[in-house]
């Protein structure tokens, strides 16, 4: 437990170095790479990860790999989140050090933007790119759910992060999946640039979800199943991701797709979930049909 003793006392012993003092700093407000990190602090790699290394160990940082790199930031449960945000709140802002390290993270972030406008440049999907908060779409989705029900959120098919920018105000903390690393790194300069603390973007297949049954409490599917090649499966495994009573929104273009309303009706069915809502939209770049969707009670029995 994260308030035992004998495990506050081995966190604290973890982050009583300056130089994991101000890892936690910088990894508290968004993820990166071990090479981004050597640059910011300007020590070398041997150094900076055995620093890492004993955060891991102590539970204050997380990592995980993305194609040949591997990302560090804190873990967004609320409990290590707050304990860690109660001992930067104690340092002056003003210190030269800490300065420095904004800086250097502020350098690392214009180069994360300049790579995301080349992705962005390549891909050319208005449709994909366009932010939903700014939109009539997103008024639609943000009513579709309830907001101060959120909770723990995961966001598949992420893209450019639009649907994780418009709901991370109001979750307690948000995942984001994708395939394509290109577009991560769209999402990881745009939610750095929102500055959500509490969201993180990861490289994932939603046939192969690396999440505990039940994890979240409300799961968004944007512009992904009308492609899949398995759609029932993949629907599976965002409904065993799903907790008793959690919901899920399934967002789709208004083009010819597998996933019209009678189709989608048809897979839900199959596997004890309930189509509770639909909204149709239109914006002047978008056309989408939205589809809240709940687990039975049958399901909850069962």
């Amino acid at each position: 437990m994260l308030n035992d003793l004998p495990n506050h006392v081995a966190r604290l012993k973890a982050a009583a170095d300056p130089t994991r003092l101000r890892l936690l700093n910088i990894c508290f407000h968004g993820e990166f790479t071990v090479t981004e990190l050597t640059r910011i602090l300007g020590y070398s790699q041997p150094r900076v990860s055995r620093h890492l290394r004993t955060l891991v160990d102590a539970g204050l940082l997380m990592r995980f790999r993305e194609q040949h790199f591997v990302f560090y930031r804190v873990p967004r449960d609320v409990g290590t989140r707050d304990v860690v945000h109660a001992w930067l709140s104690g340092l002056n802002s003003e210190d030269a050090t800490l300065q420095q390290d904004r800086a250097a993270v502020s350098r690392v972030r214009a180069e994360r933007e300049e790579r995301a406008r080349n992705v962005l440049a390549e891909v050319g999907d208005e449709a994909r790119i366009e932010p939903y908060f700014s939109t009539v779409v997103g008024e639609t989705i943000r009513s579709c759910l309830d907001l101060d029900a959120l909770g723990n959120l995961l966001d598949i098919g992420t893209g450019s992060g639009r649907v994780l920018r418009l709901l991370a105000p109001h979750v307690v903390s948000a995942v984001g999946i994708d395939i394509s690393s290109d577009m991560l790194a769209v999402a990881r300069s745009n939610l750095a640039a929102s500055a959500f603390g509490n969201v993180m973007v990861r490289q994932g297949d939603m046939y192969r979800l690396p999440f505990a049954d039940g994890a979240f409490d409300t799961v968004t599917l944007d512009n992904v199943l009308g492609d899949a090649k398995a759609p029932a499966r993949a629907l599976a495994e965002v409904a065993r991701t799903l907790r008793p009573g959690g919901v899920m929104l399934v967002i789709e273009s208004e083009r010819p797709t597998r996933m019209a309303r009678p189709n989608l009706e048809r897979l839900l069915a199959g596997l004890k979930l309930n189509l509770e809502h639909e909204a149709h939209v239109v914006d002047t770049n978008s056309a989408l049909h939205v589809y809240l969707v709940t687990i039975n009670e049958d399901a909850l029995a069962a």
